[in-house]
């Protein structure tokens, strides 16, 4: 949540998504201030979500590019947005998702890898008390079923 639980943040992803790179760019799209998207950009380089990069000489202009980890955020800005189009009627959404070959809207969902099922059904899937999980965090959990610690070892990065 760190890394997108700031409103300006989650729009610049979006307009990364949509191929922005340049300051001037995200500015005109957002209608952002320069010393709001000066400390937005300069925190997703920190964190690892944006490079800073190059791309003009004399003077010196840089340019903002998804890195792997700020890529990986795709499907929940997609998410976001589908729930947020849930909710309107069609006519007033203001942009949808479709296939890029057929044109056609598709409706983005989440589901589970190994079996394809959908996780909105709240009674299906919970949430309970992962591997590096603080005392708190199991209390919160006790009830839940647990992770088997043979799996939870193999979890862990060495």
């Amino acid at each position: 949540m760190e890394h997108v639980g700031e409103w300006w943040t989650l729009l610049i992803l979006h307009d990364a998504f949509d191929g922005y790179t340049r300051f001037d760019q995200f500015q005109e799209s957002l209608g952002i201030s320069s010393s709001m998207l000066t400390t937005r950009l300069k925190t997703l380089v920190a964190d690892g979500l944006l490079e800073r990069r190059p791309y003009q000489t004399g003077p010196v202009r840089h340019e903002y590019v998804l890195t792997e980890l700020g890529r990986s955020l795709r499907p929940v800005i997609v998410a976001l947005a589908a729930w947020g189009n849930a909710r309107l009627p069609a006519a007033e959404r203001s942009m949808i998702l479709v296939d890029a070959h057929s044109g056609e809207e598709v409706e983005p969902v989440v589901v589970d890898a190994k079996t394809g099922r959908r996780l909105d059904d709240s009674t299906a899937y919970v949430f309970t008390a992962g591997p590096a999980a603080s005392d708190a965090m199991r209390s919160r959990y006790a009830a839940r079923p647990t992770i088997p610690a043979e799996e939870a070892k193999s979890l862990v990065q060495p």
